[in-house]
């Protein structure tokens, strides 16, 4: 990590309140979590008196069927944004440069700049034509936040072709694919996948993910990441989370259902984006953002100033939530 990087880099802004009587439509996650997860934790403490098993043989066989992938291509990691940390720290070095999409997560530009690299940003729908040759790295986020596009399965292989061609290496970011039946491109070579388990399964302070690659670049990754980098705890709880097929069936009824529903009622005050993500864009047209997002907030709800994204600037981001939640969200909404 370059230290004059450190010593300027600022902190990014995020959803997510901690307010216990603020109705929390600013962060992505859904409402619930698997049956048994309690249970889980709970029989994990005994095993957080001792260090675990460095290898995560639970954890890392959960991860793999979870997406579809060998167990030794997985490498743990305490949430999704530390293994893009740690993908990152082990690739690009001063001077890089980095294709990093616009509008899209603040973290990814953060963690190059970080490194000494320099993000070189292009509109987040025209990545995949994009020339990566002059480039160390790709970043690609799918379904991207906070638009909630997903990018064609068959055209992200094919720009990970070409940046394998060019020696550019792809990370991927899955956060959110869970919520759609989309197949994950890990363990395709040259490519570096990041999981995380916050938004899938509600479980945002958990703090556990992964990484999937293959060859030398799993070599690296395996090397690099810390010792016990996963408490025993989340490792317990997210082996089990992963396992809930039903679970994960469910969430993705839910929130195809009430994202649609939400952006039917919306779109008659609203330019609202599509989305394949638990999680809607809305264009406020000439309305201050200031003024929805207060007036969200005078009814006990929060929303995600999206404004703070690169190239938007009239926008505000709501998760998709419980029915119920959602049909305050939408009287909230429906005089602003």
């Amino acid at each position: 990590m370059h230290p004059d990087a450190v010593r300027d880099a600022g902190r990014v802004a995020h959803g997510g309140s901690d307010d216990p009587d603020v109705l929390d439509f600013s962060a992505n996650t859904t409402p619930r979590t698997p049956p048994g997860t309690r249970a889980a934790y709970a029989a994990a403490l005994d095993d957080a008196a001792r260090y675990p098993d460095d290898d995560y043989p639970a954890f890392r066989a959960a991860a793999a069927d979870h997406v579809d992938c060998a167990r030794d291509t997985v490498v743990q990691t305490p949430g999704g944004l530390a293994g893009i940390r740690l993908a990152i720290e082990t690739r690009v070095t001063p001077g890089d440069t980095v294709l990093v999409p616009a509008p899209s997560f603040s973290e990814y530009a953060r963690e190059v700049e970080l490194q000494g690299a320099t993000p070189v940003f292009v509109p987040h729908d025209a990545l995949l034509d994009a020339d990566p040759s002059e480039h160390t790295l790709a970043i690609a986020c799918t379904p991207n936040n906070p638009t909630g596009d997903r990018y064609d399965d068959d055209a992200l292989r094919a720009f990970a072709a070409r940046c394998r061609a060019a020696n550019t290496e792809l990370l991927v970011d899955e956060a959110f694919l869970g919520f759609t039946d989309a197949p994950s491109i890990a363990g395709t070579p040259g490519v570096v996948v990041a999981r995380s388990l916050t938004k899938l399964f509600g479980l945002p302070g958990l703090r556990a993910g992964f990484l999937v690659a293959v060859g030398d670049r799993l070599t690296t990754l395996r090397t690099a990441r810390r010792t016990w980098n996963l408490g025993a705890p989340a490792a317990a709880v997210g082996a089990h989370a992963m396992r809930q097929s039903e679970f994960v069936a469910e969430t993705r009824r839910h929130v195809a259902s009430e994202r649609a529903r939400m952006r039917a009622a919306l779109s008659d005050a609203f330019d609202v984006h599509p989305s394949s993500a638990p999680f809607l864009l809305l264009d406020v047209g000439p309305r201050p953002v200031d003024a929805v997002m207060a007036a969200a907030s005078a009814e006990g709800i929060r929303l995600r100033d999206a404004t703070t994204f690169r190239g938007l600037d009239s926008h505000v981001r709501v998760a998709v939530r419980t029915p119920d939640e959602n049909d305050r969200l939408l009287a909230a909404l429906a005089d602003v």
